[in-house]
């Protein structure tokens, strides 16, 4: 089971005008939405990507809003977020070895990064309705590699719900109102 303490998210690239031609893009940003307030709710660090922000635009504004509360972007060259100095250390400072991975898309810089962190030792929990592509095709493919190469697959209310445990508590009804 995920625990709160041992976990971080890592939102990758939702950003410019990509963002909004993913399959789906609309309940995407829907899903993301939740999935970052939630891991706020938890207090699970997020290390949020962008890939080139001066060329490919910033992260979805209503998700940035969101992203802003509690952290800032790290911005990347490369298509896996794991070359990027800064994120290497940020998980290396917060020595939590399961990783919520979330974003676009997902047969590219969200399965380079999940190959990458995998190969270092990471457990990787990839949310199904978190993550899309320009075609399902790609999505469902993306998804079936990092499976194929040791990923966990969960979504985001069955990942809340995990980190929540028990049915009670001032969490838990603030759970029920960020889900509904």
């Amino acid at each position: 089971m995920l625990t709160a303490e041992q976990s971080v998210l890592m939102i990758v690239d939702v950003q410019g005008k990509l963002a909004q031609v993913m399959q789906q893009s609309e309940q995407l940003h829907q899903k993301l939405a939740v999935l970052i307030q939630g891991a706020q709710l938890f207090d699970i660090p997020v290390i949020w990507l962008e890939q080139l922000p001066d060329k490919l635009g910033h992260t979805s504004e209503d998700l940035a809003q969101i992203l802003s509360k509690t952290t800032q972007p790290i911005a990347k060259e490369h298509f896996s977020g794991w070359h990027c100095d800064e994120v290497k250390q940020q998980l290396n400072t917060l020595n939590r070895r399961n990783v919520i991975l979330a974003g676009i898309e997902t047969h590219v810089c969200v399965y380079q990064t999940c190959q990458d962190l995998l190969e270092h030792n990471f457990t990787v929990h990839v949310v199904n309705d978190a993550v899309s592509s320009r075609e399902l095709e790609n999505k469902t493919l993306g998804v079936q590699m990092m499976l194929n190469d040791g990923a966990k697959l969960t979504n985001v209310e069955s990942l809340l719900f995990e980190l929540q445990h028990v049915a009670q508590g001032d969490r838990f009804k603030a759970l029920l109102k960020l889900i509904k």
